[in-house]
């Protein structure tokens, strides 16, 4: 079986404290037409790089009913500024327009599937799984960017077409996972396209 969420999947629930110090299930978000997941946290060089173009992409799409929610699922032992009071002071500074997610168990990353920091799953009406990995193929430094995918991908999901590049390659750190090498990644997980 596949470690990462497969193409047609529905979207697994979760109940994860967020910054706000509220508990989110996918419930809270059946207001949204569509959603996106992304597994991000405070630290990688590949989320920070990236944040804006994120940003900017969920303030374009918000209108059209598409809701974001951000899971940090990074250890703590990995990297301390990963914890949640970091998450919090993050939020409050950048005001991101998405709810951020704490997965102190990394439940909700084994669920999903997450290989990096950001990867990203786009869900339809249905809470299916139209589209999953990277977000842009620059996410380290953006003046370098040539294609968002994650734009692409929602730009044809509100107009009702199907998504003609449904699967990428997530581009980022591996999630830190608990009691492990930094690098290390679950034996099954692998790329999600092969060249």
């Amino acid at each position: 079986m596949a470690f990462t969420l497969s193409l047609g999947a529905e979207a697994p629930d979760f109940s994860l404290l967020a910054t706000d110090g509220k508990t989110y299930s996918l419930e809270d978000f059946m207001d949204k037409e569509y959603l996106v997941i992304f597994f991000t946290c405070n630290h990688c060089p590949y989320v920070l790089g990236s944040d804006e173009i994120t940003r900017q992409t969920a303030e374009k799409y918000r209108e059209r009913g598409v809701g974001f929610v951000a899971v940090n699922s990074n250890s703590v032992n990995a990297y301390q500024e990963d914890d949640y009071p970091h998450m919090v002071e993050r939020m409050e500074k950048n005001r991101f327009p998405w709810v951020y997610l704490r997965d102190k168990k990394q439940e909700v990353a084994r669920a999903y599937g997450a290989l990096r920091t950001p990867h990203f799953f786009v869900f339809d009406q249905d809470r299916t799984l139209v589209y999953t990995g990277r977000g842009v193929d620059n996410p380290r430094d953006p003046s370098r960017m040539t294609v968002n995918d994650l734009d692409n991908a929602l730009s044809e999901l509100v107009a009702g077409r199907s998504i003609s590049v449904p699967l990428t390659n997530p581009i980022g750190c591996n999630v830190k996972w608990e009691g492990k090498d930094l690098h290390w990644m679950p034996p099954e997980a692998c790329d999600l396209v092969f060249d």
